[in-house]
């Protein structure tokens, strides 16, 4: 399926249980999700800034440290950012900053797991399969977002 994001159309698809396996932004399959399921309602909440955490079974396919890797990524919080030694270490697999990078690299659900969060060691923005652009975009949006909810709970 497919839903419209302000960066183009992104592409989903779900396993015979309803879990999601698959995400990307920039890629259409012509079947338009109109936005009444989950994965079209929440992805709509998080561009209209209303959601900052994702609530949807996920089945990304992959090996059991890519797994971890992804789970792991989950806990990066929105508007936030750790690089991918910070998230060796998390891992408990310090000095693997590559291996996660690779794993980073593959996962099949962006946005939704948030590959984009991950930065490289000096807070360069690196490598992110939909181009480096729309994860600069994203982690602006999420900033931003984040900022203005903080503005309004900050106390007068």
């Amino acid at each position: 399926m497919t839903i419209q994001t302000p960066h183009g159309p992104a592409m989903y698809k779900l396993d015979s249980h309803g879990a999601l396996t698959h995400f990307f932004i920039g890629q259409s399959d012509g079947i338009f999700d109109t936005g009444g399921g989950p994965v079209g309602r929440q992805v709509k909440e998080y561009f209209d800034g209303t959601r900052t955490v994702f609530d949807l079974p996920l089945a990304p396919e992959g090996s059991s440290f890519q797994k971890r890797v992804w789970a792991e990524l989950l806990n990066i919080p929105y508007g936030g950012t750790i690089t991918y030694s910070e998230l060796a270490d998390r891992l408990g697999v310090p000095g693997a900053a590559r291996a996660v990078g690779r794993a980073n690299s593959t996962n099949p659900i962006w946005l939704i797991v948030p590959c984009h969060r991950v930065i490289g060691a000096r807070g360069a923005l690196t490598g992110y399969a939909g181009g480096i652009e729309l994860k600069k975009s994203l982690l602006e949006w999420e900033r931003e977002v984040a900022n203005r909810e903080f503005s309004l709970k900050a106390p007068e």
